[in-house]
Parts: structure tokens; C-alpha cells; sequence
């Protein structure tokens, strides 16, 4: 089975900067693609960023601008920059990832999930 493990979470001031880190590890053919979400307490997961394969993003309309997702297909990870950050950015952070395990066998993979606090 795949897993994934994300890393870089922490507490950071408002106007700063975090970068977080996630690794798919297990039975990989390639990668759909992969994606971050967050979510607060009492409230439902969104999603931030994704990205595929060949470098297409997508970001949600509050962290454009500000947030930047990447991935090294070979190293099968992928990353999320974020700047300037503001209290309401506050969340546990979840890397998501849909990867093929063969040419016509794919899973969809969640993370443990890392906290981001933005706070002086």
C-alpha cells in the first residue's frame, strides 16, 4: 500500500513563511496527482492546491498569490511554499495523492496530517 507522511507544520507569525513537505512511499507506478487541504476545527476539509504530474496547478481563491505547490515526481513528493501568512490560515494541513500502482490500478491516499498555526 502507498502512504503518506507530511512534514513542516508549525507556528509561524503573521507575514511569514512555512514550507511543507509530503512523501508518497509504497507501491508506485506514477503519480494522477497529487493536492493539499486543510481543515479547522467544526469545519469541513478544503482544498488549498493541487497539482499533476506535469506541473498543471490549481489553487483555491484564498491562498492565491500566496501559496505556491510544486512536486518532484521523481522523488515522488510534493511541496506547498506559503507566504505571507495570516491568522485565518490556521489549520491542520493534508496531503492528498491519487497514484497508479500499475498502468490501470490506482488508489487514493490521505496523510496523518501536519498543524499550521500563525499567531505573534
Amino acid at each position: 500500500q502507498v502512504q503518506l507522511v507530511e512534514s513542516g507544520g508549525g507556528l509561524v507569525q503573521p507575514g511569514g513563511s512555512l514550507s511543507l513537505s509530503c512523501a508518497a512511499s509504497g507501491s508506485i507506478f506514477s503519480i494522477g496527482h497529487m493536492a493539499w487541504y486543510r481543515q479547522a476545527p467544526g469545519k469541513e476539509r478544503e482544498l488549498v492546491a493541487t497539482i499533476d504530474s506535469s506541473g498543471i496547478t490549481d489553487y483555491a481563491d484564498f491562498v492565491k498569490g500566496r501559496f505556491t505547490i510544486s512536486i518532484d515526481v521523481a522523488k515522488n513528493m510534493v511541496y506547498l511554499q506559503m507566504n505571507s501568512l495570516k491568522p485565518e490560515d490556521t489549520d491542520v494541513y493534508y496531503c492528498y495523492a491519487k497514484i497508479f500502482s500499475s498502468p490501470t490500478t490506482w488508489d487514493r491516499v490521505w496523510g496523518q496530517g501536519t498543524q499550521v498555526t500563525v499567531s505573534s
